[in-house]
Formats: C-alpha cells, structure tokens, sequence
C-alpha cells in the first residue's frame, strides 16, 4: 500500500527540569526525550533524500483555463481570457492575470484552440506580458489551417517559457490576428464517440527554482 504524502512534524520536546544534584533517572529520561525528538528529525530527512523524497514537498503551483470563446480585432493586442481555476497553491489569477506569491524562477505553459473559418490558412501572434510590459523575445507567430471540406481548420497552438518573477509579480499572454477570421474556441462535449469539452484556452505555472539572482 502507497505512504500518505505527509511526515510527522517532530514537536518541541518537553524536557524535564533538572535537579540540584545528580540522578541517573532525570539523566536517563532527558536523554531518552531527545534521542526520540532526533530520531524523528532522521526518519523525516530520510524519507526527503530518498528516491521519491519530492512527493513531500509542494511547490507553489497554478493551472487555470477558461471556457468561453475568444475573438479579436484585426491587429490589435489582446487579452486571452482565463476564467477557471482547476489547481491552485501559491498562484492564483485575477482578471486572466496569472500572479505569484513567492518568488522564484517559473515554467509558464499555455496552449489554445484555435479556429480558421477562412479559406485560407491565416497567421496569428501570441506573446508574454510581465506587469504589463512585453517580454522581449516571447512572440511567436504560426499559421492556423484554412477551412475545407466545409470544415474549419482548426489547431491546438502552446508552448512554454522561464521566467524569473518577484512574489507579487503577474504575467498575462497576449494574441493578435491579421483576419478576424481567426478565433479561439471553446467547443462542448460531442458523441461518435463521446468525447469531453475542450478549454478554449489552458495554462500551468510551476515554481522551478529559488531566484538565482
């Protein structure tokens, strides 16, 4: 049967007062307290360095999605909605803002469901914000498929990037599209066979590292 994910928390040991003179017996049992208080501490360092060690540890952690449908102006930065909170510890979002409480080095990565009602294949821009300001190098640009068969093309675009951010720091993800023609969608759960509901958009942000700076 698998551990729990949880080790003792060893309390402060009550160790007994000392006497005016020498007793063996308070000797004895001041020792046999911290000999237990330590052997606590040991079999908890010994779980933590052991090969599954990190099932103890929670990192602050985040994922978040939306389920409405998405659309823009033509060439104008915009938004990607983020309504839904499904795991949370440490990173939470406010008003599709993803924010941090602590520190440290993160892996943001999103991905988006992108719909082409034109008959062409049409571009689309997607890139970081970090407190409102762009993030150099962050832009990424890729061609949804064009409709066909009288069928939209239709594309499932992520990636994922580092980023180094303060404890209170936000990070948005931004998009733009030459053609309106381009969305983002939500779709519902469909038969033949039954298939769930897609997020029209999903994001993770996972704690990595302490700052190294």
């Amino acid at each position: 049967m698998a551990l729990p994910n949880r080790l003792i928390n060893p309390g402060v040991p009550n160790l007994p007062l000392g006497t005016d003179q020498y007793e063996r017996r308070y000797q004895d049992q001041f020792t046999n307290i911290l000999r237990l208080y330590f052997n606590q501490i040991r079999n908890s360092f010994s779980e933590i360095m052991g090969n599954a060690g990190g099932r103890y540890l929670a990192f602050p952690y985040g994922a978040f999605s939306s389920d409405q449908d998405q659309t823009t102006t033509a060439n104008t930065a915009t938004l990607m909605t983020l309504n839904t909170t499904d795991f949370a510890n440490g990173v939470r979002i406010n008003n599709s803002e993803i924010i941090v409480e602590y520190a440290g080095i993160y892996n943001l990565q999103f991905s988006a469901q992108f719909v082409n009602t034109d008959t062409a294949f049409q571009d689309v821009y997607i890139w970081l914000r970090q407190n409102g300001v762009d993030i150099t190098g962050s832009t990424g640009f890729v061609s949804v498929p064009n409709r066909h068969a009288g069928t939209d093309g239709h594309a499932i675009i992520g990636w994922n990037y580092f980023l180094n951010m303060a404890a209170g720091d936000h990070v948005e993800i931004y998009w733009s599209v030459p053609n309106v023609a381009v969305t983002i969608q939500h779709l519902a759960a469909s038969g033949t066979p039954t298939k769930p509901s897609t997020q029209s958009v999903v994001a993770t942000l996972s704690f990595v590292s302490a700052p190294t700076a």
